[in-house]
């Protein structure tokens, strides 16, 4: 059987040419490596850990309905910073010829799956709804908002509506995560309870987002009498599973807000890193009830401050300082005055490095939400201030609940 050997060589151009000169394929310290299914990985990966990971559930087989987020193909035209605006454009829009539509809202050319007379038709079949007004997580932290009708291929390039249209106006939850990451380190998880851009949590190659609705509503199409009630997204197998282990099953908010929390540990990022950046994340089980339900309560900590409900959100930290206006122009963060400033003189005070460093997926949140609005030249309202000062309360309240998680976690494998 053919044995496979692999060598990495890492600094300088000058540095690699020069080990090129001086060795061949005879002299290179080569690792041999085992490529295993159902990855078959042409690099070296330790894996003493796997068979501890692998014991856990993957989450597509604990919630087999997902899907990727919405891609919309054009999005300055499709995504807009509040109902209003979107109202105006899509009615401008659905009113001008295809050749003015497209020059005045530069659209290029068509795609294979967005037109702009797709586009059109598909806004004009049943004439302008309010109803049909979304909003969307576009970003972290980042509601802003669409007009979503689910058709294929329409105004949104791809609607997902097979997933979208459990969150369309619900009670609802999901788990937004990546399949593949390429980042250093994994925090590919976010909260979601609306529809859910492609790029919500990381706009990185091969670090497209999957969003996991909590609860699966029936189709409003049916007649009530065949319609079902809502029901969780739970693979039988995995519910029978938690069940065995508990001696009962959880409230399917339970169940979630366990998730939530593991996905928080930050040993368990460290642990797993190497298999968490090559398929989607496990989680691993507990038969210890109380165990299970401290998690849960951090967990849910966790998901009210990502959803910007939680209490401790009023509790500001930071102030607002400078002589100017709140037009953001530069995005400049000064370590010393612990200041991120939005242009020469106005700015945020009390911002820690480590909060502004924090990062979600391929994100660094608050550096992202600034140069978003630095990009669309816009100034920041009293809301979109105060918004942003509770956004930096959510993220240090998020770093101090991921090492109470760690705290309350015995050590793995957890039992």
């Amino acid at each position: 059987m053919a044995k496979i050997y692999h060598a990495d060589l890492w600094g300088s151009r000058e540095d690699k040419y020069r080990y090129l000169q001086e060795h061949d394929v005879n002299t290179v310290e080569w690792t041999e490596i085992f490529p295993n299914s159902p990855f078959y990985l042409f690099l070296p990966q330790n894996q003493d850990l796997l068979p501890e990971y692998n014991h856990g559930w993957k989450i597509t087989d604990i919630m087999p309905v997902n899907s990727v987020g919405i891609l919309t193909a054009r999005d300055n035209l499709t995504i807009k910073w509040s109902s209003q605006e979107l109202e105006a454009t899509v009615k401008d829009f659905v009113s001008l010829p295809i050749g003015e539509a497209r020059e005045k809202y530069a659209l290029g050319e068509d795609a294979r799956d967005w037109k702009v007379s797709l586009a059109q038709e598909d806004l004009r079949k049943n004439g302008f709804q309010h109803s049909n007004i979304e909003p969307i997580l576009y970003r972290p932290f980042d509601k802003r908002y669409t007009y979503y009708t689910g058709q294929t291929r329409g105004f949104i390039c791809m609607p997902r509506s097979e997933v979208m249209r459990h969150l369309l106006n619900r009670d609802n939850l999901g788990f937004y995560t990546c399949r593949q990451t390429i980042s250093e380190d994994w925090q590919h998880i976010l909260v979601t309870n609306s529809i859910t851009d492609d790029c919500y949590v990381s706009n990185k190659s091969r670090e497209r987002g999957y969003l996991f609705a909590l609860y699966l509503y029936p189709e409003t199409d049916k007649p009530k009498e065949l319609q079902q009630p809502k029901r969780p997204n739970f693979s039988q197998n995995f519910l029978k599973t938690i069940e065995d282990k508990l001696d009962y099953t959880p409230p399917p908010e339970a169940i979630f807000y366990y998730i939530y929390a593991i996905f928080h540990s930050p040993t368990y990022r460290q642990r797993y890193a190497e298999f968490l950046k090559i398929d989607f994340p496990r989680v691993p089980l507990t038969s210890n009830d109380r165990l299970f339900k401290d998690l849960g309560e951090k967990g849910q900590e966790l998901v009210d401050l990502h959803l910007m409900k939680s209490k401790k959100l009023n509790q500001l930290i930071t102030k607002v300082g400078g002589d100017g206006d709140n037009a953001v122009t530069e995005v400049t963060y000064k370590l010393t005055e612990q200041r991120v400033y939005i242009n020469k003189t106005s700015y945020f005070e009390g911002i820690a490095p480590d909060v502004w460093e924090f990062k979600i997926g391929g994100y660094q949140v608050l550096d992202k939400w600034l140069k978003d609005r630095k990009k669309a030249k816009r100034s920041l309202s009293f809301d979109d201030v105060l918004h942003y000062q509770k956004v930096v309360v959510a993220l240090k309240e998020t770093m101090q609940l991921m090492v109470e998680i760690d705290q309350i976690i015995p050590g793995f494998p957890i039992q």
